[in-house]
């Protein structure tokens, strides 16, 4: 069983600081399973890799205990994978040799540490039970390059077909604390199986090194599943943890309602004599729409889709052959699917459209290929400090030709009657921007990634204040 980690950081040999294991020597430690060793078949400054080599005792694995499999399964405890493939063996191992680089801890080379470094580990054999897109979609929205080769049953007889087993590459540009945090979740997490009893301590384990990646994860519920190994009561607990954890911390606020901006809007908003003026929600609704007709949109995607009410008008659209929504939520998915009437939907038009679950903050190829994205009300519910992943997803990885990207103008709050000064809109919003703020932050994207930006209002404007919805209009290569 073999892992290699290789970081091509000058001086790439400081690798060794960061797993506190010194590139000259050969090194081993006893586990209660066998014994783990660690070398540095390549020691240089301008490349370096730290191999752990897992050398297994199939007899102390099994000792002391029973099989209540029968005579079969008593022969599987002797006969099989365990000393060959990447699994929670590996992963033991990991915690106990790397322990310190995996939580971050370098006592002469902390600066490092804390450092985004390239790295790459190699896996020559690892179980992919769920197959390569199972194993891409654990990996690539995390931001990993995965190159992964199936393996034969055996090569001398190739009609036999392929294993379940890959070989495996996986590269980033990150701290090694989270290459190796998330090796230790996902590795069992692919294998599907554990060496050990599951209880509230792998519960509690999870909820730790998944900490600011497993909550946003698109799989989040898969791998939640198979590393308590379907235990349900703690698969439940770990769930809904998760859910509460993506709440903001902040005390809870004094929320201007959707009536409140109706009523405000009936004051401020022209109409004909005899209509009512339009909730603002139905008024972001036909600005977008009325932005993808003039961009003459093809294929649309709308990230944080929600509900689905977007979707439900962009639908009836005939000029958009390909339309997509995804949203972190299943329950709201789950509410996008019934507005848009999904299973009653003729074949033609079922074709057209698409739900999934993703995050917008990683990386995710299903973003891709699209014309348009719209994100709408969407990036004042992200934490400051997630704002760099959602532009790079967005703009630099997805790069659709035009982005109409809506949020509240702040300024706007001051005539909502019982919002008191300095709160927001809503509860879950972590941030608001003024005019001013938001154009700074659209204008400093669209120069990163290659777009130019404009900005209008949504809504009934106030002389002063402006619109209660500001949006900028992304456009890249020549788009109009």
């Amino acid at each position: 069983m073999l892992l290699t980690i290789t970081t091509t950081q000058s001086p790439a040999t400081d690798l060794g600081y960061l797993l506190a294991k010194h590139p000259g020597r050969a090194q081993r430690f006893s586990l209660s399973f066998g014994a783990a060793h660690v070398v540095y078949p390549v020691a240089q400054d301008d490349r370096c890799t730290a191999a752990l080599i897992l050398d297994l005792d199939p007899i102390e694995l099994v000792r002391g205990r029973q099989s209540d499999s029968g005579s079969e399964g008593l022969l599987d405890q002797y006969v099989n994978d365990r000393p060959y493939v990447a699994s929670s063996l590996l992963c033991t191992a990991i915690s106990r040799v790397f322990g310190g680089a995996m939580n971050g801890v370098s006592r002469d080379r902390p600066e490092l540490a804390a450092t985004a470094i390239p790295l790459e580990a190699h896996l020559p054999v690892l179980p992919c039970r769920g197959g390569e897109p199972f194993l891409r979609g654990l990996f690539e929205p995390l931001g990993y390059e995965v190159v992964a080769e199936r393996l034969p049953l055996d090569e001398r007889f190739p009609e036999w077909g392929n294993s379940v087993y890959f070989a495996v590459t996986l590269r980033r540009v990150c701290r090694l604390s989270e290459l190796l945090t998330q090796l230790y979740v996902l590795l069992p997490v692919l294998d599907d199986d554990k060496h050990y009893w599951v209880g509230v301590d792998e519960l509690e384990k999870l909820l730790a090194k998944g900490a600011g990646w497993l909550d946003g994860h698109p799989a989040r519920d898969r791998i939640v599943e198979r590393y308590l190994k379907r235990d349900k009561r703690l698969v439940r607990q770990a769930i809904s943890r998760l859910e509460a954890e993506e709440a903001p911390d902040a005390p809870a606020l004094e929320v201007a309602s959707e009536e409140d901006e109706h009523r405000l809007e009936s004051q401020l908003a022209a109409a004909a004599p005899g209509e009512k003026p339009k909730r603002l929600n139905d008024l972001r609704t036909e600005a977008l729409v009325a932005e993808v007709r003039q961009r003459r949109a093809r294929s649309v995607i709308d990230v944080g889709c929600g509900d689905g009410k977007l979707l439900a008008a962009l639908l009836k659209e005939r000029t958009i052959d390909r339309l997509a929504g995804t949203d972190v939520s299943w329950r709201s998915l789950d509410v996008a699917a019934r507005r848009l009437r999904l299973d009653t939907l003729s074949e033609s038009q079922r074709e057209r459209v698409s739900l999934f679950q993703s995050s917008l903050t990683y990386r995710d190829a299903r973003f891709a290929g699209f014309d348009l994205a719209c994100a709408v009300e969407v990036v004042e519910h992200l934490d400051a400090e997630r704002l760099p992943a959602f532009e790079h997803v967005l703009f630099a990885e997805a790069r659709p030709a035009t982005v109409l990207l809506t949020t509240p103008n702040r300024e706007y709050n001051a005539l909502f009657e019982g919002l008191p000064e300095g709160r927001m809109r809503h509860k879950d919003h972590r941030f608001e921007w003024s005019r001013a703020e938001f154009e700074a932050w659209a204008s400093g994207v669209a120069e990163r990634h290659g777009y130019s930006v404009t900005f209008t209002g949504i809504g009934a404007a106030d002389p002063g204040l402006g619109a209660p919805t500001q949006m900028a209009v992304f456009t890249n290569g020549g788009a109009s």
